[in-house]
């Protein structure tokens, strides 16, 4: 789980230079025939984190109802994101795999509400849950990767 573990914050670590070279107006910016732009790749990559693994866990999560409803699956950008947003998720990207690593060596999940993707993958634990959030979270750094160079 230590490899899995830190695959996921070399991912992490690639969507960070999005939020360190990008402005605030090319983050925001939606490219001709995308339907979503790059801080809402970000937002999205942290909900879905802590909705596979804590919310289906039955742990709290570390980001809000309010964020949760502006970047889960089957939404889109509605509003452009502010500096503070950012900021936010920023402040987010590390500390979620931070804890969930304590949280997996202090041995917190105890149950798992299984959970059947998108992609047909039917999640049964929460190690099978972070193996698939390094997957979802590597097709977001492919959409991310080609708006980065329209925006």
């Amino acid at each position: 789980m230590n490899q899995t573990l830190d695959v996921n914050k070399t991912s992490r670590n690639m969507v960070s230079k999005f939020l360190e070279n990008y402005t605030l107006e090319q983050l925001n910016k939606i490219p001709e025939g995308f339907s979503n732009n790059l801080i809402w790749n970000i937002g999205h990559i942290i909900v879905t984190q802590q909705l596979l693994v804590y919310k289906l866990s039955g742990l709290p999560m570390m980001v809000s109802d309010e964020m949760v409803e502006k970047y889960k699956k089957g939404t889109k950008p509605e509003q452009n994101a502010t500096q503070a947003e950012v900021d936010e998720l920023k402040a987010l990207l590390f500390v979620t795999i931070e804890k969930t690593n304590e949280d997996l060596a202090n041995k917190l999940f105890k149950v798992y509400q299984e959970y059947p993707t998108s992609t047909g993958f039917i999640l049964k634990s929460v190690e099978g849950a972070i193996n698939f959030n390094n997957f979802h979270e590597g097709l977001h750094l492919g959409i991310m990767m080609s708006l980065r160079k329209l925006v």
